[in-house]
């Protein structure tokens, strides 16, 4: 069935690549920070357990809000592991030590790079690919992505 959704074919094709790479991004992630969940280390071990699960539970929202709008424009979320790390901006894993400010420090560089990268598709795609709904979509995500990265923030000391 068509998807006559008032932006052309080609538009939505543009938009759905995008989100294609930002869900990847997301996925990534997604992964990394349950790896610190699962693997800190160090006194603070409770706290940043609870920390970084709230964090995991936040990002798991984004990546199906993100998956359903490209299938609200008519096209397929990539799902396969493969297919994350072919469109990923971020790097799977960095050799650290499982202590909180580790995970943190890294987490924040991604969360960051995330927030690049849609900050740099907010205008785009309301202004050359008409799709104002997907532009407010990710500025909402955008958002969501800045207050995530204030919470590293405040928990980093080094």
């Amino acid at each position: 069935m068509n998807t006559n959704i008032g932006i052309t074919e080609a538009n939505r094709q543009q938009v759905s690549n995008q989100l294609a790479k930002l869900l990847a991004d997301e996925y990534v992630l997604y992964t990394k920070t349950r790896n610190a969940h699962w693997n800190v280390e160090g006194p603070d071990f409770h706290a940043m357990h609870l920390f970084f699960e709230s964090q995991y539970n936040q990002l798991d929202e984004i990546m199906d809000s993100v998956a359903e709008r490209i299938r609200s424009l008519g096209h397929y979320a990539p799902a396969t592991l493969k297919s994350f790390l072919e469109l990923t901006h971020l790097t799977e894993y960095s050799e650290r030590q499982n202590d909180s400010l580790g995970f943190i420090k890294e987490l924040l560089g991604d969360h960051e790079s995330i927030i690049e990268f849609i900050r740099g598709n907010i205008d785009a795609f309301a202004n050359t690919f008409k799709d104002a709904g997907t532009s407010d979509f990710i500025t909402g995500l955008m958002e969501e992505h800045e207050k995530m990265a204030w919470m590293l923030r405040a928990h980093y000391r080094g």
